[in-house]
This record gives C-alpha cells, structure tokens and sequence, in this order.
C-alpha cells in the first residue's frame, strides 16, 4: 500500500488520550476562530481573542501539543483535483477479524481514494468516504481493497451526490 508522510495514520493517532486537557474561553475562542479560517495570521488570531501574540502562539502550541488542535488542513475541492465520484462505502468484517479492527483501519486510511475513514457501532463496523475519477475507479477499489478481502463480510456502497462541510 502507498505510504506518504502526509497520509500516515498510527495506531497511536487512531486512538486518541482520553487524558481531556482543561480548555478555557480563550482556549475555546482560539479554537473556533482557528475552525473557521485555519490560515488566520497569529497577530489576527490574537487581536480576535482578546490577547498578545505570543501568549496566542504559546497557546497554540500548546493545544497542538495537548492533541487538541490535530492539523490544519486544506478543503479540496475532489472534482477540481480529477476525483469528482465521491462515495461512502459502509464495511461489515467477518466475526474473526474483530480484533483487528484498528489494523483495518490503519490500512484503508493509507489508500489514495480514502477521503475519511470511520470505526462504527452498529450494523456495519466503518464507513469509508472515497473520491475516485469515474465509476469504473470505484468498483476497482471496492473489488481490489474491500471485497477481495478475506476478513470483509459485507460492502455497501452508496453515491455521494452533493454534500455541505459544516466548521462547528
């Protein structure tokens, strides 16, 4: 499977510290503002939340470290970047492959068409969002990837036809 800095997924950041660290209202401030417009200059950060740069640069350093902020990311448009099928396929793995679910996981969100990748409860154990350029992509990635899997039961593959990004 490919592997590439950017797309590297661990077991670790699969599982997230269930250590919360104690946000406050700038801490929380910081966050919204960040949520909204990730490329905010950190003198304009600071001025919007009521406090100096540094002490704004210290904060945010400090919720990156504290796991808080995990990135920052670019929303692609996947039709202007060759990718315009979009899909969500919902996977069910054999009952033998439960205890490695994580692993599972951990492979598919390393895969080019894989947008997100999502652990369930439920009838169907993840959803995988896919971007591919045309339908005979898709089938390809579920044959080759999902289907031809020994420890996946089940897929279901839904078409995306239009979707709204909601920054809460």
């Amino acid at each position: 499977m490919p592997s590439t800095s950017s797309r590297k997924v661990t077991r670790e950041r699969l599982r997230p510290n269930i250590v919360r660290p104690v946000l406050d209202e700038v801490d929380r401030a910081i966050i919204e503002e960040l949520t909204a417009d990730a490329r905010i200059p950190n003198n304009a950060l600071a001025e919007r939340v009521g406090i100096a740069p540094s002490t704004c640069l210290g904060r945010v350093r400090t919720l990156r470290e504290s796991g808080v902020i995990r990135g920052f990311h670019a929303d692609v448009d996947q039709t202007l970047v060759g990718r315009p099928i979009q899909a969500i396929v919902a996977v069910r793995m054999q009952s033998h492959a439960r205890g490695q679910l994580m692993d599972f996981m951990a492979e598919v969100a390393q895969l080019p068409e894989v947008r997100n990748a999502y652990l369930l409860a439920g009838a169907h154990d993840f959803f995988l969002h896919v971007a591919t350029a045309d339908p005979e992509e898709l089938r390809e990635f579920v044959i080759r990837h999902l289907s031809g899997n020994p420890d996946v039961a089940l897929t279901e593959t839904n078409l995306i036809f239009s979707h709204v990004q909601v920054w809460s």
